[in-house]
């Protein structure tokens, strides 16, 4: 993300939060289809992981409604609201970077799968590129 966006900055935002929370999101399927024998309870927090990037997805388009509607005049109530989830997603992506160091130390299935742990390792990096890209435009709320 580039660091111009002046006054659109606040939907630049929301915007990439949108886009990695799908990603995330996709990423929890990818893992489950790809480690066919993984773990009952990595599956079942992978599906919950599903879910909440999905919710934190659309929780990003309907905060990229309303800046929309305010037609470049953003409340403050609503710029804090924004600062806030914006913490939020930040915090969720990092608590995922956990769970996935988690998974390839814990699962057997997983360490015994190289191709898995290869891409376990490239989500975590979009995963923390998100949290960089998105940590580093705090200062501007």
């Amino acid at each position: 993300m580039q660091y111009y966006y002046g006054d659109q900055t606040t939907l630049r935002v929301l915007d990439e939060i949108e886009f990695w929370k799908h990603q995330e999101s996709e990423h929890t399927v990818v893992i489950r289809q790809l480690v066919s024998d993984l773990e009952e309870n990595f599956v079942e927090q992978l599906i919950n992981w599903e879910q909440a990037f999905a919710q934190a997805e659309g929780v990003a388009v309907r905060y990229i409604e309303a800046v929309i509607r305010s037609m470049g005049v953003i409340d403050p109530i609503l710029l804090q609201n924004i600062k806030q989830f914006t913490l939020f997603a930040v915090n969720q992506s990092c608590s995922f970077v956990a769970f996935l160091n988690q998974l390839t130390a814990q699962s057997e299935a997983v360490r015994s799968n190289d191709t898995a742990i290869v891409v376990i390792n490239h989500i975590r990096r979009e995963s923390e590129y998100l949290i960089g890209i998105v940590s580093a435009t705090l200062n501007y709320f």
